[in-house]
């Protein structure tokens, strides 16, 4: 229960507002008591200031009488002394707490508009003040007022009735608003704990809201695009590994055949010698598929290293030529190369080789005989461009995206003929972007195709 994060953000949250109330409530609280002692003080002083100034104007026994009989009907004491403290009246007997505040009286402390002489309401008994007469100038009594302690307690006992009532509310009021708003933040993550969860299962169709402009719609976002991604992977895998299953199958479906067909006594030589060479063909074709296949796994898990060194560009490439030389003139095809003598680069020459390699036996295949091939290396300040063109036959519009990805074919129904794997493109654009380039393709159909390989210059002297 206590592992809930719902649980753990609302009590952060009630604590947090919890103690802000507290010392709200406490800073409140005291300078209201402050206040409300401070008024009944200051209103105490000021009815003994009242008397006093009644006195100083008509100072006569009738007088003296007035102010003991309305302040006997009060809920204050009045009690009047000459100026030696003797007690000449008082509106209500003179209790021993009263006697002691009077003749403990620093008389010439007290200033002509009167002072509070006990304001610890907590602890004495009575609260008082002393407005000192004056007569010609000459100091001729006192007015005392005094105020029972329980007054002001009765004051605050009500307030602080009233601060239970409100901090009881304002403390419900939290609970739930606590409540709603860790609810409220918690079940976007709740909904997203939800996707996960059925991402974990492999059901990649999940669906969030992703309209948020903070950092939850930002997961969101970046969950629901993890879905999309691994949606596609999984097809792409689903797709590969059956792609892979058919490469697989094909040719060791042909060598069974033709394995049981030489084993027949009735078979010619000469067919025998021509199902040996098919049988030889789909060995070779299966031993490059399973090449590429383990060049893959590399790329996959980042160990397709490349090794650079400087490399003659002209002589890596006629390298390449001498090894095709013989498909070229089977065909009777005509191909035309153009690179720089003095051109050096840094590359890792047995990598790049298999990216050329790999895309001029691609336009020996789909070029008709007595077609052409053209080759050219040029250099800039930025680049060297390599480029690739053919008169074959083309590859579909359509397909032009897509031929970059393992185990496509823009010719699918003549894929035996034509052979391959599927998977030399994807492994020369790898090779290409990990030396720092990348490759590009144009294609007409009927007409042929280009393909522009661009390395990044560098500094070969270093």
């Amino acid at each position: 229960m206590f592992n809930k994060l719902a649980l753990k953000i609302g009590l952060l949250f009630f604590l947090v507002i919890l103690i802000i109330e507290i010392i709200l409530f406490y800073i409140l609280y005291t300078n209201l008591v402050a206040d409300r002692v401070e008024e009944v003080m200051g209103d105490l002083l000021a009815r003994g200031n009242t008397h006093r100034d009644v006195l100083e104007e008509n100072y006569t026994t009738t007088t003296l009488e007035h102010v003991a009989i309305m302040e006997s009907e009060s809920d204050f004491i009045a009690v009047i002394t000459d100026e030696n403290g003797k007690v000449i009246i008082s509106s209500d007997p003179v209790e021993p707490e009263m006697k002691t505040v009077i003749e403990h009286t620093d008389y010439d402390e007290i200033p002509q508009e009167g002072a509070i002489l006990k304001s610890n309401w907590s602890e004495e008994k009575y609260v008082s003040t002393d407005s000192p007469l004056t007569f010609n100038e000459t100091h001729s009594g006192h007015v005392f007022m005094f105020a029972e302690s329980d007054s002001i307690e009765r004051i605050i006992d009500h307030l602080s009735h009233k601060f239970w009532l409100v901090g009881l509310f304002t403390l419900l009021l939290t609970v739930i608003t606590v409540f709603i708003l860790s609810r409220v933040i918690t079940q976007p993550v709740l909904r997203m704990k939800k996707a996960t969860e059925q991402l974990s299962r492999g059901n990649h169709n999940v669906e969030l809201y992703t309209h948020r402009k903070d950092e939850l719609g930002d997961l969101a976002t970046s969950i629901t695009l993890l879905s999309q991604d691994l949606e596609r992977l999984k097809n792409e895998r689903n797709e590969f590994l059956g792609s892979i299953s058919h490469e697989l199958r094909t040719p060791l479906t042909y060598m069974k055949g033709y394995t049981d067909i030489i084993s027949r006594k009735e078979i010619s030589t000469t067919d025998r010698n021509r199902y040996i060479k098919i049988i030889q063909e789909e060995t070779e074709h299966l031993a490059d598929l399973i090449k590429n296949l383990f060049e893959l796994a590399k790329i996959d898990h980042n160990e397709f290293a490349i090794t650079k060194e400087r490399v003659v560009f002209s002589a890596l490439i006629e390298t390449v030529l001498a090894r095709i030389r013989p498909a070229l003139n089977e065909k009777k095809i005509e191909l035309f190369f153009h690179c720089p003598d003095n051109l050096v680069v840094m590359a890792d020459p047995e990598r790049i080789q298999q990216v050329i390699l790999n895309i001029l036996d691609n336009a020996i295949k789909y070029t008709p005989e007595k077609g052409h091939i053209t080759m050219e290396v040029i250099q800039n300040k930025n680049e060297i461009l390599t480029t690739i063109s053919d008169t074959g036959e083309g590859i579909p519009e359509k397909d032009i995206p897509f031929i970059f990805d393992r185990l496509y074919r823009s010719e699918k129904s003549r894929s035996r003929v034509s052979g391959g794997s599927g998977l030399g493109l994807t492994i020369a654009k790898e090779i290409v972007e990990l030396h720092g380039g990348n490759i590009g393709v144009e294609s007409t159909l009927g007409k042929g195709t280009v393909f522009v390989i661009s390395l990044k210059k560098e500094n070969v002297n270093e």
